[in-house]
């Protein structure tokens, strides 16, 4: 596997899924197979690994590994869509979860796919092409407002207003269709500004903020994770890798919640109970956040900004409206599920 393919915190993963030989296991983010290949080499002939991606390219490297290995199935599906696929397959419960979030490197290396301003290309950053919109569409229908939003809460991009304002009048030009155009004309609307880090390009921002958009990357992380707990056995292990704050807040605000009583509801936890008498919450947290060692990041840059954080399903009991108040919980009145 090259450099650009090798999967992140691979070691780390495998030690936190705490593997077992003849367990059930999900990769949510299937890419080139490198996590899931390692976890297969982990298991008995009894074993399983069911993968999904929404990625047509890594549905074509899913079929080869189908072809080799008969304990291994993939699903083309958004990873929200996990519970149902499972269903289909009659699977019930699990004995692992991986999440390896945000965009690929296969992805952002081929700049027909849209996600980098390196090389130009048409303005897509669709993970699945066949669904939604793309860029370049949201771009051409969306207000000045929408888009300064977007740019502010998705890329925390300080001058969301002004990137945003040039948009909206080179669009009455021409359509913003291409990756090279975008790019220009975020560097033109900044100018001389300085933002602090010159090691980061003007666009950087305002790429992975329409990215997060047309992928709806964050809702889908939200839309997820509570519905998890109704699939994972008690003692299962829930593995979240992420790339960039945005994500590891949503990651570390879930488990955080899901590990206390109540969701941590601070009202019910000052209720007059005793210690014995608060419900089990239904994860536990294993360790600290982990992040990639100094070898790894030398061999591959990529692992420089992935946090692993890992939590083990607990025997409590859970209740299929439990899904609910553990997103309130967590995400508040944000719109998701």
């Amino acid at each position: 596997m090259s450099l650009h393919h090798a999967p992140v915190l691979l070691n780390e993963v495998l030690a936190a899924l705490r593997m077992r030989r003849d367990g059930v296991y999900v990769d949510g983010t299937f890419g080139r197979g490198g996590h899931s290949r390692a976890i297969l080499a982990q298991l008995n002939e009894t074993g399983r690994v069911i993968a999904l991606d929404r990625d047509p390219d890594a549905e074509a490297a899913a079929a080869v590994l189908m072809r080799e290995d008969v304990r291994f199935l993939f699903r083309r599906a958004w990873f929200s869509e996990m519970p149902d696929v499972l269903a289909e397959y009659a699977i019930h419960e699990v004995d692992g979860v991986l999440l390896d979030l945000g965009v690929s490197s296969p992805q952002i290396d081929d700049a027909e796919r849209g996600f980098s301003f390196r090389n130009d290309g048409p303005l897509d950053m669709r993970m699945d092409p066949a669904r939604g919109e793309s860029a370049a569409a949201f771009l051409a229908r969306a207000s000045q407002q929408q888009i300064t939003e977007v740019l502010k809460n998705y890329g925390e991009e300080r001058f969301a207003a002004s990137i945003a304002r040039a948009i909206v009048e080179a669009r009455q030009e021409r359509p913003v269709e291409r990756t090279a155009q975008l790019a220009a004309l975020v560097a033109q609307s900044l100018g001389a500004r300085v933002r602090g880090d010159w090691r980061q390009d003007p666009a950087t921002r305002t790429f992975q903020a329409l990215r997060i958009q047309v992928n709806e990357e964050l809702k889908e992380i939200m839309r997820l994770l509570p519905r998890l707990m109704a699939l994972l056995k008690t003692g299962a292990r829930l593995a979240v890798i992420s790339f960039h704050s945005l994500e590891d807040r949503l990651v570390k605000r879930f488990m955080r919640c899901a590990a206390q009583p109540f969701g941590g509801n601070e009202a019910l936890l000052r209720l007059p109970l005793a210690q014995a008498a608060l419900p089990e919450p239904p994860l536990r947290l294993i360790g600290r956040a982990i992040k990639a060692g100094e070898d790894e990041v030398n061999t591959n840059p990529r692992a420089r900004s992935a946090v692993l954080r890992v939590a083990e399903r607990t025997a409590a009991t859970w209740h299929q409206n439990d899904a609910a108040r553990l997103y309130a919980a967590a995400f508040g009145n944000r719109e998701a599920m």
